[in-house]
């Protein structure tokens, strides 16, 4: 099995995507810092870290690998999927996993493990394929938020707080539009309908501006002090429109502005166990 191969389509660059919100939900869920530590949160953390990744994007790769024939991405940051078997071998056993998650956790985080799995797949595979329905799309990246839910219901015993799962969806959804901005072009020359490519890029950025900020006004609801950081985003989504700046420059930015933010959310979880 090409083990480096299925490193770069796993998108490492993206991993804390998954991961992190595990680890905010758990966070923010845990009442001593021993919670942080139980199997279940360990279990779903190593899971969302690696396998869950090699499902989201290995179904992504080899339903799009005629439109990706058209994407420079995949010449250089990403892989372009050419039929392998081992791809095939991969996916299959992190889906695998995945059912396993549902063994070690309790009944309450089910509905959202469920709802990771079903938008997982429902997104580039069909029949549904999510990612070609403009706004379905973006709507559809709400999975990001669902394993931080999951962990979070697994520690608590309950479900999160409504304000942050709505403000972690919205916030989700700006982070997939923007990310599309750069595959305008490509995805049109496929013929492939994104939201980026139905409003065009500018239209896009103020909808990118816009769904940022309803999901900072949303966890300010929840609490004040998370406008530090989720009013980063509509703010930098607006100097990235105004400024020179090459989208396709700033959309590789974004693993170090999230994990910053990451770590904020997770200092400011742990602060409130000491505080």
């Amino acid at each position: 099995m090409d083990y480096r191969y299925l490193l770069t389509l796993s998108r490492p660059r993206f991993w804390l995507y998954l991961a992190g919100p595990v680890l905010v939900g758990a966070t923010y869920a845990a009442t001593e810092l021993g919670d942080l530590a139980a199997p279940v949160v360990l279990a779903l953390a190593a899971y969302f870290l690696v396998p869950a990744n090699v499902l989201l994007y290995g179904i992504n790769d080899v339903f799009d690998r005629d439109v990706d024939e058209h994407n420079p991405k995949k010449e250089e940051r990403e892989a372009r999927y050419r039929g392998s078997r081992d791809v095939l071998v991969a996916l299959a056993a992190s889906g695998v996993l995945g059912l396993g998650t549902f063994a070690i956790t309790p009944p309450v985080s089910w509905p959202w493990l469920a709802g990771f799995f079903v938008l997982a797949v429902g997104y580039s595979a069909p029949p549904v394929r999510f990612k070609t329905t403009p706004v379905l799309d973006s709507v559809s990246n709400g999975l990001y938020v669902l394993p931080g839910a999951a962990a979070y219901a697994a520690v608590a015993g309950t479900h999160p707080p409504a304000l942050a799962v709505l403000g972690g969806w919205l916030w989700t959804m700006g982070m997939h539009t923007f990310s599309a901005i750069p595959d305008i072009e490509p995805d049109r020359e496929a013929g492939i309908r994104t939201t980026a490519t139905w409003l065009g890029e500018s239209t896009t950025f103020a909808y990118c501006i816009g769904v940022w900020a309803l999901a900072a006004a949303a966890f300010a609801l929840l609490d004040p002090r998370f406008l530090v950081v989720f009013g980063v985003y509509p703010a930098f989504c607006a100097w990235v429109a105004a400024s020179d700046v090459s989208v396709d420059r700033a959309y590789w930015w974004f693993p170090y502005l999230n994990g910053a933010a990451g770590m904020l959310l997770t200092l400011g979880g742990l602060w409130r166990l000491y505080g």
